[in-house]
């Protein structure tokens, strides 16, 4: 008997798994062989403050100590690299990049607008009268997006976790105040289970017998070019609104690949227990921004589903149970219901 079954173990499963473990009894269900094989294994992703809603931007901000700062034995390698991020505008875009700058810096970013001699020391090869204006944002960072979720996985195994990987749970069934899962032959039982299935949230939802939130999986895909010759790139920021930005040709497309990204409605975070089925806990609904969030998500997740209030660090950004509670789209299904 556990006290905690967490389903989906890419970076919002693993995460909240390795949190619950510190203090119960927690079993980690991945249907694939290997932890974080769709969303997380296929992201290559930048811790940038600014980015994303309200509460995706604060729940970064509370994931920034834990990211410079993992726990001792968390990872071998450090989770963070300085990058920095350049926005660029040509002649037609420079109100929106006004209006950028002004929302950016209302986020916390740290940025300053750039001339464009001052973008070309920074990225020598962009296109010769292409460029009007640029902003530069200094807090950004590449994540190590592997390293991340292994840490998370050996912390949660340091505390007793129990990870099942490659094994798919049939119908979860409610029977005597618990789930009760077969996997492998074998039934595990717990009087709450955590929904971290990313993209099939809302499948686990129904087949827990809850109404879906009408989550979204929408493809990003990526993909890997080779510099021209003699050009070095390792030192230059990730350069937005590239398009038709840079001098050179793509000759080959090396490697690319496409991940899914699942959004709530509302692209905020889903995070609470169902309103219908009170031991459904739901972890969904991370979109792009669930790897620079993760240590947050994850504590937030944790003390809301032992009942707890929302720790005091994540609650100083101004984030509230009630933002990311999946009862606001009941509350909003009912507003919008007629008479």
């Amino acid at each position: 008997m556990f006290d905690f079954i967490v389903v989906g173990a890419g970076m919002a499963g693993a995460s909240v798994a390795a949190a619950l473990a510190s203090t119960a009894r927690v079993a980690l269900i991945e249907a694939e062989r290997q932890p974080g094989f769709h969303a997380t294994g296929r992201s290559a992703a930048l811790f940038v403050p600014s980015y994303g809603s309200a509460a995706f931007r604060a729940l970064t901000r509370a994931s920034a100590a834990f990211l410079r700062a993992p726990p001792e034995h968390f990872s071998p390698y450090p989770l963070l690299r300085p990058r920095g991020a350049l926005y660029l505008a040509r002649a037609d875009q420079l109100e929106r990049l006004q209006a950028m700058l002004h929302e950016m810096r209302v986020a916390d970013g740290r940025l300053e607008m750039l001339s464009v001699e001052a973008a070309l020391t920074k990225v020598p090869r962009l296109r010769p009268g292409y460029l009007a204006a640029a902003l530069y944002e200094s807090d950004v960072y590449d994540i190590d997006v592997a390293a991340l979720l292994q840490g998370f996985l050996r912390l949660g195994k340091s505390r007793g976790l129990r990870l099942h990987v490659g094994h798919r749970c049939s119908a979860p069934e409610w029977q005597d105040a618990a789930w009760h899962l077969r996997v492998d032959g074998e039934t595990l039982s717990a009087p709450v289970l955590v929904n971290a299935a990313g993209a099939w949230a809302d499948e686990l939802a129904i087949a827990c017998g809850a109404a879906p939130l009408g989550l979204r999986a929408m493809r990003r895909t990526a993909a890997l070019i080779d510099a021209p010759e003699g050009v070095t790139v390792d030192a230059w920021p990730a350069v937005f609104d590239v398009e038709a930005a840079l001098d050179f040709e793509v000759r080959r497309v090396g490697h690319s690949w496409a991940g899914l990204r699942t959004f709530a409605p509302d692209r905020n975070p889903v995070i609470g227990f169902d309103t219908r089925l009170p031991a459904l806990f739901w972890c969904a609904g991370q979109g792009g921004y669930g790897i620079q969030s993760a240590p947050a998500c994850a504590q937030l997740a944790a003390a809301l589903a032992r009942g707890a209030a929302v720790p005091a660090a994540i609650a100083a950004e101004g984030v509230t149970a009630e933002a990311v509670s999946p009862a606001r789209f009941t509350a909003q299904a009912a507003a919008s219901a007629p008479g």
